[in-house]
C-alpha cells in the first residue's frame, strides 16, 4: 500500500506533504525534501527496523510506502484517528464493538486487516473521506541514507 504526496518549489525551498497523514516539511533541494519527509514519518512510526520507501512520480506527485505492512497500516489508522480527535472507544463504537481492544489490535499492528476490514476501519476513523485505489508504477524508488538506530 502506498500513499500519495506532493513536492513543490516554495520560494527558495522545496515543500513536501503527505496530506492524508497531515505531515508537511521542506528541504533546500528536492532530494533533501524527500529525505525530510522520510525521516519525519519514520520517527513518527517509531519502530526499530521500519523504513519508508519513496517513489517519485510525474511533476509534483510522489508516493510513499513500506515493506512492513503491519506497521504501515497501524501507523495510518493511528495517525488518522488522532487527527480526527477520536478515542479508541469512539472508533470501536462506530465499528459496532463494545470493546476498544478490537480496534486497538489493528492500530497496534497485532492484527493485519483484510482489504474488506481495512476499508471498514478507515470508514470508522474517517467516514467523510473516500480512499481511492489506483494503479501505480513500481519502477523507481529513491534510496535514502540509512541512519544508525
Amino acid at each position: 500500500m502506498r500513499l500519495p504526496g506532493r513536492v513543490f518549489k516554495s520560494g527558495r525551498y522545496w515543500a513536501i506533504e503527505v496530506p492524508v497523514l497531515g505531515i508537511y516539511t521542506q528541504g533546500k533541494t528536492k532530494k533533501d525534501a524527500y529525505g525530510m519527509i522520510g525521516d519525519a514519518i519514520e520517527s513518527l512510526v517509531n519502530r526499530r527496523k521500519f523504513r519508508l520507501k519513496i517513489y517519485p512520480g510525474r511533476g509534483d506527485y510522489f508516493e510513499i510506502g513500506a515493506d512492513d505492512q503491519a506497521a504501515w497500516v497501524s501507523f495510518l489508522l493511528h495517525r488518522i484517528r488522532i487527527r480526527r480527535r477520536l478515542t479508541l472507544a469512539e472508533v470501536s463504537a462506530r465499528l459496532g464493538s463494545k470493546s476498544p481492544n478490537t480496534y486497538a489490535r489493528y492500530e497496534q499492528g497485532v492484527s493485519v486487516p483484510t482489504v474488506e476490514k481495512f476499508s471498514q476501519l478507515l470508514n470508522a476513523v474517517s467516514p467523510e473521506i473516500a480512499f481511492v485505489l489506483r494503479e501505480s508504477s513500481k519502477e523507481y524508488q529513491i534510496k535514502r541514507r540509512k541512519k544508525n538506530r
